[in-house]
């Protein structure tokens, strides 16, 4: 007999008597959690529901033949574990969705919680100056193993190859179709199969009616292209303020020149701010960038000024006060129309004023966007009003789950996202593990 076999088709009284003995068997009978997806999120969850509970099966099922490969290739293949911060508000604000939520998750697993839960398994972290928090073996392979060893240590099962079609609530538990005919029940079901770039990719969820933020990308990079900024393919500006023109949004921090457009940091972060905001434009938008944010236009008119005054034969193509690379000094000079034979004397009033737009308030034209290696983060997914952030169990079916990217909850890089499904992951695997019993 199925583990939900409703016993459709006979009498009244037998059927009674059925239903009797089905929720004998039912409580008799191991019960079963099925995590669908063999990401960061759905190994965190199964394997702490199996040590949580011993007697819980529980089945990892992954649609393709490899498990992991977040983990695997994130941080340049040596995965950022999560951030060295410590203080819950300011650890939410760096989630542009889902700040709020996290918040209260933040309550039942944090960094503090996620680092020790590694360290305590032979897999100490370090803390980089930027925040960021990776294995000491600066090698993903440490945390895949770790996950794995866990995963045989409680014998949770993992299938390879298994697309999930649907899945069918039936009588306080579900009926999983696959793809290929195949059906499996369980007691419990964990959505962890990362996010979507696309509504359509959420139609096999469609017959459990959940509301779904549609999908569009974060953490990506700005083209510009045929900008002859692009020539500085490669340099680097170690704190930079990007601003988006018509809007409120903007970012601080590290931008790397690439021979596409801009990368780095700051402008990742604020990709992530304004992902809806930039796919409502279609990536069409003006930035504002000042180069060096000790200044603004005015304080830095005023600082060339005394330099006409103090330096007067000096070159400005020697006299990079600004800490800029010598090659983007040059490169705002003569777009500036300040060649080096330029003396700081010789500098009319609109050179000053051009310079000093250059560094402080340099327009740019984006035009499109490109994914930042595998880093690729979607915003969107199922809806936050959908999920109780103290279970990540479903308001609308209990005992159905998520875990991870599946919801409407990004961070910006730094490991942010890999410390929400640690969160999210465990919550849901504890919270099973303790309804199991």
């Amino acid at each position: 007999m199925g583990l939900c076999n409703k016993g459709f088709g006979v009498p009244q009284k037998e059927k009674m008597t059925g239903q009797v003995l089905l929720l004998f068997l039912r409580l008799m009978k191991q019960k079963r959690l099925l995590v669908i997806g063999g990401g960061a999120a759905g190994f965190f969850c199964a394997v702490n529901a199996a040590r949580l509970n011993p007697a819980l099966e529980v089945v990892i099922v992954e649609r393709t033949e490899k498990v992991l490969q977040k983990v695997k290739v994130s941080g340049g293949g040596r995965c950022n574990v999560t951030h060295s911060c410590f203080d819950m508000e300011e650890m939410a604000s760096r989630y542009p969705r889902g700040q709020r939520f996290v918040r209260k998750a933040f309550h039942q697993f944090f960094t503090t919680d996620t680092i020790e839960w590694f360290t305590s398994r032979g897999v100490a972290l370090k803390t980089e100056n930027d925040g960021r928090m990776f294995p000491q073996t600066d090698s993903s392979q440490s945390i895949i193993d770790c996950l794995m060893r866990e995963l045989n240590l409680y014998k949770v099962q993992l299938l390879f190859k298994r697309t999930v079609e649907k899945i069918e609530p039936i009588d306080n538990c579900f009926h999983i179709h696959f793809l290929d005919g195949k059906m499996m029940d369980a007691d419990y079901v964990v959505l962890a199969c990362g996010g979507s770039p696309k509504a359509s990719q959420f139609d096999w969820l469609k017959n459990l009616d959940l509301k779904i933020a549609d999908p569009v990308p974060s953490l990506f990079t700005f083209n510009f292209p045929n900008h002859p900024l692009n020539k500085l393919m490669g340099l680097s500006v170690p704190n930079a303020v990007i601003k988006i023109n018509g809007t409120k949004l903007s970012s601080q921090g590290p931008v790397l020149i690439t021979h596409w457009g801009l990368s780095g940091p700051g402008i990742l972060r604020l990709s992530a701010f304004a992902a809806r905001d930039l796919a409502t434009v279609n990536y069409h938008f003006t930035t504002n960038i000042n180069w060096c944010p000790v200044y603004n236009e005015q304080s830095f008119i005023q600082k060339l000024q005394s330099l006409r005054a103090l330096s007067a034969n000096q070159k400005p193509i020697n006299g990079n006060f600004t800490g800029l690379p010598a090659r983007l000094w040059d490169f705002l000079l003569q777009a500036s129309g300040i060649d080096d034979t330029k003396r700081w004397a010789d500098l009319s009033s609109a050179m000053t004023n051009k310079l000093a737009k250059q560094v402080c308030a340099n327009e740019m034209k984006a035009e499109g966007k490109t994914t930042f290696k595998e880093e690729f983060v979607t915003a969107g997914g199922i809806s936050l009003n959908e999920i109780d952030a103290n279970t990540m169990m479903s308001k609308k079916h209990p005992n159905l789950f998520f875990g991870g990217e599946i919801m409407d909850v990004d961070g910006i890089t730094g490991g942010y996202n890999f410390q929400h499904a640690w969160t999210s992951g465990y919550i849901a695997g504890k919270y099973i593990a303790e309804k199991a019993v």
